[in-house]
């Protein structure tokens, strides 16, 4: 898939997590994993974390043509100081019938709020969802967006700048993770707001549809035509035997930029 312009978005709408909290396939994932999962104080964030991490795998799985389980996780050097801390990346595989190592597999995980977007395609990609912020939040936050956003959101109605800021944001955040310098850039410094001619050259910038409650953005490197499919996946893709099949509900869509 690299370098024809798709890009796969695969979205997991979690129910309450007591729901299915003591259904999840835990098997498939690492200690680490397990640990980390463990070490949230709020029962709703170690769901979501488990979950998205099983999903993660299976997903993975799927594209490269083995078990949840062998899905090996690394990180590439940071583009900053070259440390071992910039973008999560899987192991390429060299085994007859499934992905070559040339040109590798990217991905990138984003989850908020009983929400877990994932990005797979043949170029490094970003995305991210966040849940709808507060007023408050939206304002107290903006301080830190570039100049000509914050200008953008100044000339908003007062009720529509908190949806205003969750889409500049959302975009940031997936651009900078597909860059693989995370917050580690200061957010200030590159422009992601309305005017799309004026954002980060040689990247596409995507709104992705993630629910009502939430927003949503995708960074894909290249400006080339770009196909994206949003799939939804259901809830059996995280138990005992689940496989990962699309469940194409309403929020199956397809763009182009």
């Amino acid at each position: 898939m690299a370098g024809d312009g798709r890009l796969d978005l695969w979205l997991l709408r979690l129910p309450k997590y007591d729901r299915i909290a003591g259904s999840l396939d835990r098997s498939e994932l690492s200690d680490a994993e397990r640990g980390r999962g463990a070490a949230f104080l709020r029962p709703a964030d170690s769901v979501l974390y488990l979950s998205a991490h099983i999903a993660l795998r299976r997903v993975l799985a799927s594209y490269l043509g083995i078990h949840p389980r062998d899905v090996v996780f690394f990180r590439e050097p940071c583009p900053g100081c070259g440390g071992a801390h910039g973008r999560p990346a899987v192991r390429p595989v060299a085994s007859p019938g499934v992905l070559s190592a040339e040109p590798p597999l990217h991905f990138s995980l984003s989850h908020s709020s009983g929400v877990a977007l994932m990005g797979v395609a043949g170029v490094p990609v970003g995305v991210d969802v966040e849940r709808h912020p507060r007023e408050e939040t939206a304002e107290v936050c903006a301080r830190a967006l570039h100049t000509d956003e914050r200008a953008e959101l100044a000339a908003l109605p007062r009720e529509a700048r908190p949806d205003g800021f969750g889409r500049i944001w959302t975009r940031k955040e997936a651009y900078l993770k597909g860059l693989g310098t995370g917050l580690g850039r200061e957010p200030s410094l590159d422009y992601l707001g309305s005017d799309t001619g004026r954002r980060p050259e040689g990247w596409t910038i995507l709104d992705v549809p993630c629910g009502p409650r939430h927003h949503g953005a995708a960074a894909l490197l290249g400006t080339g035509p770009v196909s994206a499919s949003v799939r939804r996946l259901p809830m059996n893709s995280l138990l005992l035997g689940g496989a990962v099949e699309s469940d194409d509900g309403p929020d199956a869509q397809s763009s182009a930029a």
